[in-house]
């Protein structure tokens, strides 16, 4: 087993053994760990001989990062496949400039800016020059999700990394991210880390700034 330091840092782990044991579920959301076992099963049926996909992953200030994702089957001496490896890179200019990635990128950079507000996925879709099934079509095919779960999942980080570092109110929190309520807030942040926004903020808290 064996894992980089970009990925190490991403999970906040200081060697590979600290994931021995652990699943997709134990250190991503679910709707992520979710692709990952489906594409991985895939892998190892050997319905698919390599999987590459965009990917959008956030920093630890919360930004968001381009990244291409290629995921191959390992096999033993008998060409049986017996485990599988990622490899994690940062999308080429070249790669930028495809449809796909200029589209997304317009609506990911709206929903990153605005997701505070109330927004409407249909007027994000027609600000990128996109009718809403073609904004939806594009970002199944870059994330394997919808804008819908991209701008919730948005508002979560966003406001996991406010639990971490403020003392805020959980009413203070879910105002500042877009949510409608403290309710629908914990429900939404639940749902997608396993854990309740006062269990998270006992576990990951810092130092208020």
């Amino acid at each position: 087993m064996f894992a980089s330091r970009r990925i190490l840092e991403r999970y906040r782990m200081r060697h590979e053994t600290e994931m021995l044991g652990l699943t997709d579920y134990d250190i991503n959301p679910r709707h992520m760990a979710d692709h990952y076992v489906r594409d991985d099963r895939r892998l190892l049926s050997g319905r698919a001989r390599m999987i590459e996909r965009l990917e959008l992953w956030f920093d630890p200030q919360g930004l968001p990062d381009w990244f291409v994702v290629t995921k191959l089957p390992l096999t033993d001496a008998r060409g049986r496949r017996v485990g599988i490896m990622g490899v994690l890179r940062r999308a080429e200019d070249h790669e930028k400039r495809l449809p796909l990635f200029q589209t997304v990128s317009r609506a990911v950079d709206l929903m990153r800016r605005d997701f505070a507000r109330p927004l409407v996925i249909a007027s994000v879709a027609e600000a990128c020059g996109e009718s809403l099934r073609q904004l939806q079509r594009r970002f199944h095919s870059a994330f394997g999700t919808s804008p819908q779960e991209f701008l919730i999942k948005t508002r979560v980080v966003a406001a996991a990394s406010m639990l971490e570092e403020t003392a805020l109110s959980a009413a203070e929190i879910a105002q500042r991210c877009g949510f409608v309520d403290a309710s629908s807030f914990a429900a939404q942040f639940k749902n997608r880390t396993g854990m309740t926004p006062t269990a998270y903020r006992t576990s990951h808290a810092r130092p208020p700034r």
